[in-house]
């Protein structure tokens, strides 16, 4: 059980991880070759997508998280400092990603749905800043995981 418990923790912080690494570092710089009418549109259906997956993998990481932390470590006393640190860092993504899920994100569709091209177009450059931010905060999470998985 608790190799898959492992498994699908670490495959949700995968899809997280990664997708908000693509969105930084391949998706956002290559939006400039869009006039903006295009990038509003690229940008809506990505955030929609990747948003969905994130709505299912973060409570994934976060339930399989603290299965493996009661059910491996015995709880939080048996734990290393690198679990403690990925709990924090792990709830902190979690409350980035609902700011943006009922802050931004929802501003941009309701701005879109307006015809408010620009204020959908500030709504997603928030989007970015909070990706950037989450991303941050999950490769050092996954820096921690490494670091930590074998007793540094």
């Amino acid at each position: 059980m608790g190799n898959l418990l492992y498994a699908l923790h670490v495959l949700g912080a995968v899809l997280w991880v990664g997708g908000m690494a693509f969105a930084v570092l391949a998706l956002a710089p290559s939006l400039g070759a869009l006039e903006p009418p295009q990038r509003l549109a690229l940008l809506s259906g990505v955030f929609r997508r990747f948003f969905l997956v994130v709505w299912h993998a973060m409570p994934a990481v976060l339930l399989t998280g603290w299965a493996l932390l009661f059910v491996w470590y015995g709880g939080f006393r048996g734990a290393g400092w690198h679990v403690h640190v990925m709990h924090l860092t792990g709830l902190a993504m979690g409350a980035v990603y609902l700011a943006i899920a009922f802050g931004p994100w929802r501003e941009m569709r309701a701005a879109l749905a307006a015809g408010g091209a620009a204020e959908a177009g500030a709504a997603a450059g928030r989007i970015r800043r909070l990706v950037a931010l989450n991303l941050a905060l999950g490769l050092v999470t996954v820096a921690v995981a490494a670091w930590g998985r074998f007793g540094g």
